[in-house]
């Protein structure tokens, strides 16, 4: 006959850190079970009362500015066990319990766990359909109806409407984030986001001392190419970063590679070389402010509490957050090309290099 203390009766499943299928991380550390020899339960016991999935695919800016959203439930729902789909699992914080890549394995571990709430906070096909399809008590955010994305209930029509016809967006006076607390029936207070610097993985970076760093993000994503800023107004920004006295460090990945190294030539700028997500964080980190369009350095130099120059001409500015610690630069015109991929009248000329430095310098001075 088996010990109570080494039973199957004695484990207690509805821990934080039971797994089930390998050894909990209070096992693996002190060697402890469930319940020791003695009968006394193991201290580092957590119970959880309820699971919450988070469905959030999406690109790594779209996870890493949903993070907030974890404050709340963490704040309302202290004994959850919080899930997370997606396609970036790198950037989804490690606080969350369960953390999973979009895979047909993760499809078939969720198609046999029911939840208390699911929140999907994407409009994708694939997304809504998996919302749709899974077990759940609640239900928020969007979901499949007849082959096209809708609304789960009327805490998301406002977002979902704004997202199927321009004018509504132009009229919407919402940051991202209150819409997505909106969705989730919160009301965005401030959040922030959650970002692991990547601080500890012996990156090393020859930088002057005692000089304020200025990321230069030159790239804007293959998808909407309305955002590029022209070469030659990078060479010069940097020019002028440089001559009074802060580092230029341009920031980009395989794409502004060939770029970032002739505007490094051109202008006297810093460029190591475009990195792994991870030290592509830690890169940013090392700057004290980023000049970027709307991009994943975006999101990342927000997650990391750093000051931004932000570069828009094709969305709502007031979707953006940037926690007073940035400014919003934008075409001294209504850009005509609201959600182009492409803009035919290259509207971000209209940004004007010393207007740029003149706002990276106030921002530094403060």
């Amino acid at each position: 006959m088996s010990k109570p203390w080494n039973s199957l009766d004695a484990l207690k499943v509805d821990c934080r850190f039971f797994r089930g299928d390998v050894p909990c991380k209070p096992h693996k550390q002190h060697g402890i079970h469930c319940i020791d020899e003695q009968g006394h339960a193991c201290t580092y016991y957590e119970q959880l009362t309820s699971k919450i999935l988070i469905i959030k695919l999406g690109a790594i800016g779209d996870v890493i500015r949903t993070t907030p959203l974890l404050h709340k439930l963490k704040a309302t729902h202290p004994q959850a066990q919080i899930w997370w789909l997606t396609l970036t699992p790198d950037v989804v914080p490690r606080s969350v319990d369960v953390i999973l890549p979009f895979t047909p394995q993760s499809l078939a571990t969720l198609s046999a766990t029911k939840f208390d709430i699911l929140y999907n906070l994407d409009k994708d096909k694939e997304a809504c359909a998996l919302a749709s399809s899974l077990q759940s008590t609640i239900k928020k955010g969007f979901t499949l109806w007849n082959g096209k994305a809708a609304p789960s209930d009327n805490d998301a029509v406002a977002k979902y409407m704004t997202g199927v016809f321009d004018d509504l967006n132009k009229e919407n006076t919402k940051s991202y984030l209150e819409e997505i607390f909106e969705i989730c029936g919160f009301t965005f207070a401030g959040e922030e986001y959650f970002l692991d610097p990547q601080a500890d993985k012996g990156y090393s970076w020859k930088l002057p001392k005692k000089k304020r760093v200025v990321g230069l993000n030159t790239g804007c994503g293959g998808r909407w190419v309305s955002r590029l800023w022209a070469e030659k107004n990078w060479i010069a920004l940097a020019k002028k970063l440089k001559n009074a006295g802060y580092v230029p460090l341009l920031l980009g990945g395989e794409q502004e590679h060939e770029k970032n190294k002739r505007i490094a030539r051109t202008s006297g700028a810093l460029y190591f070389g475009h990195f792994s997500l991870q030290k592509f964080i830690n890169e940013v980190d090392q700057c004290d402010l980023v000049v970027t369009a709307v991009t994943m350095a975006m999101h990342i130099t927000i997650g990391l509490h750093k000051k931004i120059v932000l570069f828009n001409n094709i969305f709502n500015r007031d979707e953006f957050e940037l926690y007073g610690r940035g400014e919003i630069l934008e075409p001294e015109f209504d850009c005509p090309c609201y959600f182009s991929p492409v803009c035919p009248n290259d509207c971000m000329q209209y940004i004007y290099v010393d207007r740029v430095f003149k706002s990276v310098k106030r921002l530094l001075s403060t």
